[in-house]
């Protein structure tokens, strides 16, 4: 069978059309030869090594077959001499090898298996190599975060609402609660990862096959410590991706939320950070410039994840559940993207936080004229005079915008000016000490006031942060538990190939002895 020959299209006479081609058959082949050829090869060679062990196919034939395949793995797909003429990568590396040894011996490796669970067997292995090292990034931005959440547990700071002064908090403090956020898109990363490292190899066409193959087996060489048992879902459905991509969506979106605040922060009306030169880009016209293209590329990759978690839904929105181009493989693409930004985006934040340069004293003294003392002064007066929080409330609220008004500060607020406003709104004295209130306004006191569980002082921050850090380790030893599941399987494959081609070595040498005989 002459190369020209060697096709998958013998049930139509004419090739892809140019149109299609270009809009489909090039973009997928540049996709699949990108994500899927390795993945594909550690398939032919687990695959290969099942069918000899189950005796489908005789040892010495998967053993040549097994040898062409190696040499195509270390060739890589630019020996494939892709001319668009075949459908996927599939179609080219088995071009590859029935050209390198006949359809007779060549040909076998297909035996009880389908493109369909070839390829989204492939696409899930793909997807979960990306998946461990995203989760792998965002776990050293989780790091960081803790780390300076600690270091700057005493970073005294106004905390917002409605981007308004609300009450005093530390840098750590806010850090800490985004490392929070982080965990729990760990935890979706992780769920994400468990689903698409299920097996669909063996799945076949959609029914498995009636060849007597050993699933099991070839899970384990491929690194999956479970099947997708039912072979009509391992080949229809694409939750995996579906999932994964929603995960990265609404973890980007918080990302975007972190960067946001930074990126105002940086500026010359905050002065609370500044970017470090490695993240900041220049104007070629404005000498004073220094812009942050860190976080706006954080921004900008998160607008994109967001999208692809609409193409990803879409694609399989309203199309039949079964094994269709559009609901099953026409979404790959975007998965792809979604992870690749994500995992960009991810150490892009890692470096701005792990690199920031923080101003404690612009952050304190925000804190301290901007009113966000306020609640502490109304909770002292209760404290203090027995009246209704709604009552201590209203007082201070009337001092708060009087003060405003005659442009004094949060800390030019006195005993004198409470007193006045409940005699004015209630018609009875409010009478707490200037040292009282003085306590009152210090945001420092404000946040080392606020010790019961989850709140802002410097003790609490301190044990949140040390939990959540044993926690982190803790996550961080599920990811390594999956890689040394991966590098295991990958080193089982080559044991075991070897192993076959040299038995099948020894076996051929025995015959050429007894033939000179």
């Amino acid at each position: 069978m002459s190369e020209e020959k060697v096709s998958l299209r013998e049930r139509v006479k004419l090739p892809p059309a140019a149109a299609l081609v270009d809009a489909y058959y090039r973009p997928a082949i540049a996709y699949g030869t990108k994500y899927m050829f390795g993945e594909e090869m550690r398939i032919h060679l687990a695959h290969g090594l099942m069918l000899a062990r189950q005796g489908i196919v005789s040892g010495e034939d998967i053993a040549k077959t097994l040898r062409t395949v190696l040499d195509l793995r270390a060739a890589g797909p630019e020996a494939l001499d892709i001319d668009y003429q075949q459908e996927d990568l599939y179609s080219y590396n088995e071009r590859f090898i029935v050209s390198a040894l006949g359809p007779d011996v060549g040909g076998r490796l297909h035996t009880a298996r389908s493109r369909n669970d070839l390829n989204i067997t492939s696409w899930r292995m793909a997807l979960r190599r990306r998946l461990v090292q995203l989760s792998e990034t965002l776990n050293a931005l989780r790091e960081i975060c803790l780390r300076l959440a600690r270091e700057h547990a005493g970073t005294i700071m106004p905390g917002y609402t409605h981007t308004q002064h609300a009450q005093p908090i530390s840098l750590g403090y806010y850090l800490l609660a985004y490392a929070d956020m982080l965990e729990r898109d760990a935890e979706r990363l992780a769920g994400a990862l468990d689903r698409c490292d299920r097996c669909p190899l063996g799945a076949g066409a959609l029914t498995t096959t009636a060849f007597p193959i050993d699933r099991d087996h070839t899970a384990e060489l491929l690194g999956f410590p479970r099947l997708m048992e039912v072979a009509y879902d391992a080949v229809s459905s694409r939750d995996d991706a579906h999932e994964a991509v929603s995960a990265m969506a609404i973890m980007m979106t918080g990302v975007s939320r972190l960067a946001t605040d930074l990126q105002e922060w940086n500026t010359l009306e905050y002065g609370f950070i500044e970017l470090s030169d490695a993240f900041s880009s220049v104007s070629s016209i404005m000498p004073q410039k220094k812009n942050p293209q860190g976080l706006e590329y954080i921004k900008t990759a998160a607008a994109y994840v967001t999208g692809s978690m609409g193409t990803v839904l879409a694609c399989s929105k309203n199309t039949h559940f079964a094994d269709v181009n559009d609901g099953v493989t026409g979404l790959n693409a975007a998965t792809m993207d979604a992870v690749e930004r994500s995992t960009h985006a991810l150490a892009v934040a890692a470096g701005v936080v792990d690199t920031l340069s923080v101003h404690p004293e612009a952050m304190l003294r925000s804190a301290a004229i901007g009113f966000g003392t306020a609640t502490e002064l109304a909770d002292v007066i209760v404290r203090e005079t027995g009246l209704s929080f709604r009552k201590a409330h209203n007082i201070v609220g009337r001092v708060v915008r009087e003060a405003l008004e005659s442009g004094r500060i949060a800390p030019e607020m006195t005993a004198s000016d409470i007193d006045t406003a409940s005699r004015a709104l209630f018609g009875q004295p409010c009478v707490i000490s200037d040292q009282a209130v003085e306590r009152a306004l210090d945001p420092r006191g404000n946040v080392e006031a606020r010790a019961v569980r989850g709140g802002p002082s410097t003790s609490e921050v301190n044990r949140m942060a040390s939990e959540r850090l044993a926690r982190l380790e803790a996550d961080r030893a599920k990811i390594a538990a999956v890689v040394n599941r991966l590098a295991e399987a990958d080193a089982r494959i080559e044991t075991e190939v070897a192993a076959l081609l040299a038995q099948c070595s020894a076996h051929v040498k025995q015959l050429d002895g007894a033939v000179r005989e």
